[in-house]
């Protein structure tokens, strides 16, 4: 047992007396005492083999260490054995235990009942990072993936994931058989090491398939800031792609369209939008936004108007984000209105200027 470092001179009782040893405190423990209070800690029979293995001299010394120890305090014994462990650990080449060999130590340590809690509990743990890494697969590929599971599964997996990623997934499930999948998972308490093995499985499968996807690209987005930039007719080509595909056209509309170009906008150009949207709508629509859209909304509202503003903000509340994003949209719908009319010009992209 090398980490009694018996052989150290400074050890011996010749220069350790053992008489009238005080309590023992965690930040005072020599080598010799926590070896002593390991020894202790492991029982009779254990502390047997282990004397079975020192020579006289270590035996006598830490023996007599243990006979004479009183008043130990928790911290002492917490730092004797949290040092073994860390010098067991760096000599041993000993790392982890397989699910198997911990299945058959607790329980003969525990019973087998405790040690599935305890094991669901480590290796639930364990799966997290895992699932952590689903987080950046899109939400309907998430779906698609496991809508052919056992239903009991598909809850399962959901409730190791982020609640608002959860509901994209469950938005994207057929809907015939959502309901089961949200009854499934409200019912979810404990979850035994089968049913949790299977799910290992199966996010290791879906893992693999993931790393295998291409990279995936916000085209909607890129059109829409490709066509923000073009100089000329820009609705001329808007109408081209609509004949093609109304429902992307409309898309590539409302992102040409985002709320984030407010800031951008020339004095003149807000004043008439703020004329236009009811002050109910900006109190809503500036919940959590940019503070570059907020201050440059203020800055153009007439004093008394703004003051109006501030006080129905505050009276709003907390207000839910699908609320503020529709909200947002009707905003933006009637600045596109305003400049598909000509009334305004509405900047569409932040310009590179020169002083």
């Amino acid at each position: 047992m090398a980490e009694l470092n018996m052989n150290n001179p400074a050890n011996n009782a010749s220069t350790n007396p053992l008489n009238d040893l005080p309590p023992v405190e965690g930040a005072t423990l020599s080598p010799v005492e926590q070896a002593a209070i390991v020894l202790l800690s492991i029982g009779e029979e254990q502390a047997a083999a282990v004397l079975r293995c020192l020579s006289r001299e270590e035996l006598l010394e830490v023996t007599q260490v243990m006979s004479r120890m009183s008043g130990i305090k928790v911290e002492a014994v917490k730092t004797a054995i949290q040092t073994f462990f860390d010098d067991y650990r760096q000599q041993s080449g000993v790392h982890g235990a397989s699910r198997s060999y911990l299945k058959r130590s607790l329980d003969l340590a525990l019973g087998g009942d405790i040690a599935n809690t305890v094991l669901n509990s480590i290796y639930g743990d364990e799966l997290r990072p895992k699932m952590a890494r689903l987080q950046w697969a899109s939400p309907k590929w998430l779906a698609e993936y496991i809508a052919n599971e056992h239903v009991r599964i598909q809850a399962v997996f959901l409730a190791f994931l982020p609640p608002a990623l959860a509901g994209q997934i469950i938005d994207g499930l057929p809907v015939d058989g959502r309901d089961l999948v949200l009854l499934s998972l409200a019912r979810l308490d404990e979850i035994d090491r089968d049913l949790l093995q299977e799910l290992d499985e199966l996010v290791d499968r879906c893992l693999a398939s993931f790393d295998m996807q291409s990279t995936s690209v916000e085209g909607v987005r890129q059109v829409a800031e490709i066509l923000n930039r073009l100089p000329g007719n820009r609705a001329q080509v808007v109408e081209l792609l609509r004949a093609h595909d109304p429902k992307i056209a409309e898309q590539i509309e409302l992102s040409m369209y985002d709320f984030l170009i407010l800031s951008t906008q020339t004095e003149a150009v807000l004043t008439r939008i703020i004329e236009e949207v009811p002050l109910e709508q900006w109190a809503i629509a500036l919940k959590g936004a940019e503070p570059s859209i907020r201050d440059a909304i203020l800055k153009t509202m007439p004093k008394r108007q703004a003051q109006a503003f501030e006080d129905m903000m505050r009276r709003a509340g907390p207000v839910p984000m699908s609320r503020i994003e529709s909200t947002r949209q009707e905003i933006m719908a009637t600045v596109k209105a305003l400049a598909d009319s000509g009334e305004v010009e509405v900047q569409l992209f932040a310009e590179t200027v020169v002083e």
